[in-house]
Order: C-alpha cells, then sequence, then structure tokens
C-alpha cells in the first residue's frame, strides 16, 4: 500500500477512517490544524501534518507523495454563518479536489452528507437518484454540501477519480466536537423539553469508515453512495433511547408553527438559546433514506442498529458521568401534563372529524 492522506482525521469520522486504513496495511497521513483536538488520534500510527484545507499551499504540501486521498473535513454546524459553511464546505473541497488532480492521486472519496441528497417525502425513503429540491427550505448547511458535491463532480469532469459518500446522521464513539451525536447527549442531559414530527436515518461511524474503504476499493468514479442504516420516527428514536438509557423521553410534541414561535421567543431571552429556528427546520424534516446501492456495489452491509445507539449513550456516560441525569429521570410534571393533554385534543379531534 502507497501513502493515503485523511483531511480532517481528529474528528470523528476522520478518525475511524484513519484507523480503518491503519487496520488494512495504509501508511496514514492526516490534517491537522493548530486548534484541531486530537484525542482521537491518541494511539494511532499516522503521520500528522499541519494544515487547513482553505490554504492551498498547505494542501499542496500535506499531498506530497500521496496515492488516495479521503477528503473528510468539513464545518458540520447548523449554526455556523451560510458564509463560514460555504468557505469551509465548498472552498475548501473544491481546493483538495483541484490540488489532488494536480497531484494526480489515484483515487479520491469526497465525504459528502445525507443532506445533500435532500429529505425524502414525508412518510417515504429517498436515494441517490433523488432530485435536490431542498434549497426551499433555507438550511445552509444543506445548501453547503450540496454545493460541495458539484464542486467535486466538476473537478471529476477534469479527470479527477473521484467517488462520494452521503452517510446518514453518525451515531457511535468519538464526537469530540459535539456534532451529529449531540441530540443523544441533549436527551441524556433532559434538555429537550418538546419536539416536532420528523425523521432520521442513523449509522454507526464504524460502519461509516468500512463503507469509505469500500468506496475506494470498489466505487464507481463520478458516482455517490449513501451509508445509511435504521430509520426512526423522532417518536421511535426517543423511545429507544429512553429504553437503552433509562431516561424519560420528552413528553411535549408540537405542531411545527407553535414550536416555531416558542423557539422565536427564546431567542429574545439572553444567552445561547436551546434551539434555533433552523436546527428546528430541520429537525421536522424526513431524512430517511436506502442504502440500496452501496449495498449492491460496494458490499456495505451495515451492523445492528440497536447497538449504534448503546454504543453512543455508553460513550457519554463514559466521559460526562456527573453531567446526565441517571436511569429513571422523568420528564417534569407540566411537561408530562402538557403533552398529555395536547394527545387527548389530537385524539378528540380526529375522533370529531372521522
Amino acid at each position: 500500500m502507497g501513502l493515503t492522506l485523511v483531511t480532517g482525521g481528529t474528528g470523528m469520522i476522520g478518525s475511524h477512517v484513519v484507523r480503518a486504513l491503519l487496520e488494512r496495511g495504509d501508511a496514514v497521513r492526516t490534517t491537522v490544524r493548530v486548534r484541531s483536538r486530537t484525542d482521537n488520534l491518541i494511539g494511532l500510527d499516522a503521520e500528522r501534518v499541519d494544515c487547513d484545507v482553505l490554504d492551498r499551499r498547505q494542501v499542496r504540501r500535506a499531498l506530497r507523495g500521496v496515492d488516495r486521498v479521503f477528503h473528510v473535513a468539513g464545518l458540520t454546524s447548523l449554526r455556523a454563518s451560510a458564509d463560514e459553511l460555504f468557505r469551509v464546505n465548498v472552498e475548501g473541497t473544491r481546493i483538495v479536489m483541484e490540488e489532488a488532480l494536480r497531484a494526480g492521486v489515484e483515487r479520491v472519496v469526497h465525504t459528502s452528507s445525507f443532506v445533500a441528497v435532500g429529505p425524502a417525502a414525508r412518510g417515504s425513503t429517498a436515494d441517490e437518484s433523488q432530485m435536490f429540491r431542498a434549497g426551499r427550505f433555507g438550511l445552509p448547511y444543506v445548501n453547503a454540501k450540496h454545493e460541495a458535491e458539484i464542486a467535486v463532480l466538476r473537478v471529476a469532469a477534469a479527470g479527477l477519480p473521484v467517488v462520494i459518500v452521503n452517510p446518514g446522521h453518525v451515531m457511535g464513539r468519538g464526537d469530540l466536537y459535539r456534532s451529529s451525536t449531540e441530540l443523544v447527549r441533549r436527551f441524556l442531559r433532559r434538555e429537550i423539553p418538546a419536539y416536532v414530527d420528523g425523521a432520521l436515518c442513523l449509522v454507526d461511524v464504524e460502519d461509516v469508515a468500512r463503507g469509505h474503504l469500500l468506496a475506494e476499493e470498489r466505487g464507481r468514479v463520478g458516482e455517490r453512495y449513501i451509508l445509511g442504516n435504521r430509520n426512526y420516527t423522532l417518536d421511535r428514536l426517543f423511545a429507544e433511547l429512553g429504553r437503552i438509557s433509562g431516561v424519560e423521553p420528552p413528553s411535549l410534541k408540537l405542531p411545527l408553527p407553535a414550536a416555531l414561535l416558542a423557539v422565536r421567543g427564546l431567542e429574545q431571552l439572553p444567552g445561547r438559546p436551546a434551539i434555533t429556528p433552523i436546527e428546528l427546520r430541520a429537525s421536522s424534516l424526513w431524512w430517511t433514506y436506502r442504502s440500496a446501492k452501496a449495498k449492491r456495489e460496494l458490499g456495505y452491509v451495515p451492523g445492528h442498529h440497536e447497538e449504534l445507539l448503546e454504543r453512543t449513550v455508553g460513550w457519554y456516560r463514559e466521559r460526562e458521568p456527573l453531567r446526565l441525569r441517571s436511569p429513571g429521570t422523568r420528564q417534569p410534571l407540566a411537561l408530562r401534563g402538557a403533552g398529555l393533554a395536547l394527545r387527548q385534543a389530537e385524539r378528540a379531534i380526529g375522533i370529531f372529524g372521522a
């Protein structure tokens, strides 16, 4: 095996890709920024190079002698500004792809996201063939990931041998930056007083890392592959987290307009809001997918869906034992009462409307 570069190797997905590559026998180099937390790389025999993907000269140096590239670096925060999201995810990706083409690498795997496909119609699932129509929701992160894929394919048209992977909502161990698993952390801290109707495709980070290697080995150039596992409604997801953790799920499920009104009111209070309107709108969509293409063409086989939630809960229990709610913790009585009243009202409306 030659030398493989992983951008963003300190993050949750990137560090698992580094580990999987080392287990395969690759010599691995990973980019590290000055402010990066390197806990996930402890004990891994990977070369580290200072590199910001927005610095073309640093990217060019990082690519010296490299045969394969896994571009995992990116910004995932829904709270970041649109300018910052586009700068890192689109411009940074374009620089890495152009320099990889210049360096003549043999293969590139670009880590995109399920959001670049766009949400499915409510109650259904989407795949890689779905036309992107999510721009109308006004979610900067979603639009930036979509534009990043366009940037990748433009360089692919110039001759770069690149494959795109679209992981689902990633769970598991190693989310140092509290990104995709922050939902579980907030659940365990009982910081989700209410929620709206939505759905998510969950996948374990270890399955995602294996999917990256399969895409590099077997993926077709210019194609993208969804790496998912189990689709959960938020109702079902919170019920499962409650069963695993012993913490009672949130009791109050609100219609989106009512929830948005409440969130806009919270924004007027001092301090960091618990949730923003963008985060709320994103959670109300149906992010549900099929991974049939990855299974068929790559041989992708994800593990059991319950284990990914158990690993995530276990990781937070290990890291923050004093900050999380104990098993048996219930929701506040007022929220339980409000949730019960709302469910009874909905049933009454259903009866009279039948």
